[in-house]
């Protein structure tokens, strides 16, 4: 109590007397993690870097967490005022730190200018000094753009206000500053693509104040160089509020430098979070709450259990009190394990004033939990159809002028690229008939990637052979091409969804001969679309000897239709071959025509592929994963549809080198058992006991039991692999792997994590996700059912979800194989808990 008074006095202070707060402003020191700490406040510089997806991932340069929240970041020298995610970035050449004297020195350049420049920080007092430091002037070419910026998270910042030079201002809600016209180009090509604008200063000034009147979020810079204030989001939704010097031309050594203090507020404590599975548990789980707790909270409080009775009562429930599990990142960790209550019923967790949202004890706790995935993520995703849900339509008939073929030797935007020739009968810029039909978007924008096509039919086939899910809420007609959420047809949604997805896949085969590596936008003004995706083309093919504008005969002159990129890889193809042989499967009775289809497309292009050395084309993450594994995915999922002894073959020739990458190629290893000699299996066991003890080690690491990734997108994903991964080997093995992972995996996707106790599924558990990276992400929503990728680990220590800015796409974009991958773990935990009884797989009772 005494920590917390002396916060609340230093606060009122703060507000008070802002001067008076700055000179008595404890000291920032560099700590051991290699970042500048003060009470409630934090300076990183250069712990992160760009993530390489896109140039501006906002987790990098100059960075502020202040109060437990990350609130600015990307301190650096940029060339605009307001950079978007594909304008140019430094090149990170390397960091030195001298603990001695407390310096950060960080090496940069931009290579295209053949220019290099230094960012040098060190503490001040209560403030962190940050240099700019030249060896040759700004080259000329870059004069007047050159710029040190700080951007800071609007959502941080709204209702609040700032102080420049003594001038009062305040954040808008919205923007709405006056523009000043440019030539807008695309930052992929360099090409001018028309008129643009660039927003003016909101203020300017060489010492700004941010949110005076708030402890929590007042930030104090002076700078060498006159400051200007600017609203990024008046060129880009996902834009923040950014603070920016211009570098003096035709200088060098210290050509700038600002004091950045963000406020600290001595005594002050993160509230604690009792993260815990916001879907609840069924009597016989093992029910374990994490209280996160901050590393200087040495209160002993008490954690408690609480039943919630009809009147409102909270009835004190026993069990063993809490221990210490230890430190992890950044915070210290308690552990309540109340296993031992089985009464089915309402509860709530406490810890000193910190009380849970209410969770149920009961036998059906996961029952339904795959619902909303099934019933509303994936109907809103699909491509290629009219989607209404009662009043509301999501969106339209989208990309009904599918697709022109991509240029030859182009690097396109989000890791698309065309080799040197089309590898197709079509020439650059041609109409490939017959893609207009099924896919899904492929995440929180339109493209259909391919590769997530046929993982996530081979997701959904998974879930309908081993556990035969009925549910049917979802109409679907093809013919019109129109889907209706809510309203049932009488066809098990799972398979239609099925088919939705193997159209696609199909359509590709029919129209080039191979799997294509997708369909997406031509440039960056149309894959920023945001909303109906109807209306991001014309839906009209696009036909060239037409005017811009002109339509006629249902053809366009507007050449605003999707690309297919085509190049062959070889990879791609056995990943579709396994993606139709699965489908094959499941689609025999609902449509035997298109199921006998798909199988004959895989086993011919399966016969294709062994005919000639693979193709062996590679970019990004949309030319298919390792090649090996994918040719084994493709014999497994043959050898389930035909079971002809040469796929059988080939799986056995396969093992030595798959079980090197075991545990990423293992359900596909364990799905081939049944139809392999005994040997099989039994060689198999060392890689299973490996792969156990590695899971163990796995779950030790951290109080949460899983995997948690530290890369630039979060690891919802790796933590539902690792949960699969734990279902199948317990299936097959049961005495080497037990099945605590997988309600391990489950829990941690529905609040058992780091940084909050919040569901990452929408619409699913107490509290979940309702702000996220969906193509709806400007309207600050949810997609019910989507799954994000969750806690970004902000290097070194912040595990991280903002609930208040959807833009993060490395933590809150919904991504479709996730989604089927969640229905699978809705299923399995339902499963062991006893709650259902497993189908026969189909491939099994032939």
């Amino acid at each position: 109590m005494i920590a917390r008074l002396s916060g609340v006095i230093a606060a009122l202070l703060a507000g008070a007397a802002p001067a008076l707060a700055q000179t008595a402003a404890a000291p920032m020191t560099l700590n051991g993690s290699g970042y500048y700490e003060a009470p409630a406040a934090n300076v990183m510089v250069f712990s992160n870097w760009y993530d390489g997806l896109f140039a501006d991932s906002k987790i990098s340069g100059v960075e502020i967490v202040q109060q437990g929240a990350r609130i600015a970041t990307n301190g650096d020298v940029r060339l605009s005022s307001t950079p978007g995610q594909w304008d140019a970035t430094a090149r990170f050449v390397d960091r030195k730190v001298d603990a001695a004297t407390g310096a950060i020195t960080v090496t940069l350049e931009y290579p295209d200018y053949h220019w290099q420049y230094r960012i040098r920080s060190e503490a001040h007092g209560g403030a962190v000094a940050v240099s700019v430091l030249l060896d040759a002037p700004v080259p000329a070419a870059l004069a007047g753009k050159a710029g040190f910026n700080l951007e800071f998270l609007p959502a941080a910042y709204f209702h609040h206000s700032y102080m420049a030079d003594g001038t009062s201002g305040a954040f808008p809600l919205y923007p709405a500053d006056a523009m000043i016209a440019t030539a807008q180009r695309n930052p992929a090509s360099g090409r001018a693509e028309g008129p643009g604008a660039e927003p003016t200063a909101i203020a300017k000034g060489s010492r700004f104040v941010l949110a005076p009147e708030d402890p929590a979020r007042r930030v104090t810079i002076r700078s060498t160089e006159p400051m200007q204030l600017f609203d990024g989001r008046n060129q880009a939704q996902n834009g923040w509020f950014v603070l920016r010097s211009l570098l003096p031309a035709g200088r060098t050594g210290k050509v700038l430098e600002w004091t950045v203090q963000p406020n600290s507020v001595p005594g002050w404590l993160r509230a604690p979070v009792i993260a815990h599975s916001q879907l609840g548990y069924t009597p016989d789980a093992r029910k374990v709450a994490t209280i996160e707790l901050d590393r200087n909270d040495r209160r002993a409080l008490s954690a408690r259990l609480l039943r919630v009775g009809e009147d409102g009562t909270m009835i004190p429930v026993a069990t063993a009190p809490a221990k210490r599990w230890g430190d992890y990142l950044r915070y210290s960790y308690l552990q309540l394990d109340f296993s031992q209550v089985r009464q089915p019923g309402t509860y709530v967790l406490e810890y000193g004033q910190t009380r849970t949202a209410p969770f149920r004890i009961a036998a059906d706790a996961y029952a339904g939990a795959w619902h909303p995935t099934l019933d509303v993520y994936f109907p809103v995703a699909m491509d290629h159809m009219f989607v209404n849900e009662a009043y509301r339509v999501w969106h339209g008939d989208a990309h009904r002028d599918d697709a022109r073929q991509a240029p030859v030797n182009h690097e396109h935007i989000d890791l698309y690229a065309q080799g040197p020739t089309t590898d197709t009968k079509f020439k650059s810029g041609e109409h490939i008939p017959g893609l207009a039909v099924g896919g899904w978007f492929d995440a929180g924008d339109y493209d259909i990637r391919t590769q997530s096509q046929y993982q996530v039919v081979r997701s959904l086939v998974d879930s309908w052979e081993r556990w035969r899910p009925m549910r049917d809420t979802t109409a679907i007609d093809w013919t019109r091409r129109k889907t209706e959420i809510h309203v049932p047809d009488g066809t098990p949604d799972l398979l239609q969804q099925i088919r939705h997805g193997t159209l696609q896949l199909v359509a590709q085969f029919d129209a080039v001969g191979h799997a294509i590596h997708g369909i997406v936008e031509p440039d960056v003004a149309q894959y920023t679309h945001l909303g109906d995706a109807s209306t991001k083309t014309d839906g009209l093919i696009y036909d060239p000897s037409l005017k811009l504008g002109e339509e006629r005969n249902g053809r366009s002159g507007t050449p605003d239709d999707r690309w297919a990129f085509t190049t062959k890889a070889s990879a791609l193809n056995y990943g579709s071959i396994a993606g139709l042989a699965a489908a094959s499967r499941a689609l025999a009775q609902v449509d035997p025509a298109l199921s006998k289809k798909a199988l004959a497309i895989a086993t011919r292009t399966w016969a294709q592929e062994q005919s000639h050395a693979p193709d062996l084309f590679q970019h990004g993450n949309t030319t298919g994963g390792p090649l090996d594994a994918e040719r084994f995915s493709a014999a497994v999922e043959l050898l389930r549809a035909t079971r002809d002894p040469r796929y059988a073959d080939a799986v056995q020739q396969a093992w030595p080198t798959i079980e090197k990458s075991f545990a990423f190629t293992l359900r596909d290893a364990v799905a081939a058992i049944p139809f392999m000699p005994a040997s099989y299996r039994q060689g198999m066991i060392p890689a299973v006991r490996a792969y156990a003890a590695s899971a163990n080690t796995a779950a030790a690491a951290n109080p949460f039991g899983v995997p948690i990734t530290t890369g630039g997108w979060a690891g919802s994903g790796t933590v539902l692999g690792y949960a699969m991964n734990a279902y199948t080997l317990h299936k097959a093995f049961p005495d080497i792997m037990p099945a605590d992972a997988v309600f391990r995996g489950l829990e941690f996707l529905v609040g058992n994590h780091p940084g909050s106790d919040i569901s990452f599924v929408s619409g699913v558990g107490t509290v979940s996700k309702e702000v996220a990276y969906g193509n709806n992400r400007a309207d600050f929503s949810f997609i019910a059912g989507g799954v994000v990728p969750g806690v970004l680990i902000i290097k070194p220590d912040l595990p991280e979800n903002h609930e208040d800015w959807p833009f993060f796409w490395g933590e809150n974009e919904y991504v479709i194989p996730e989604g089927a991958m969640w229905i699978e773990l809705a299923h399995a935990a339902q499963e062991l808990a006893g709650g259902s009884v497993p189908a026969i797989a189909a491939d099994q009772r032939k």
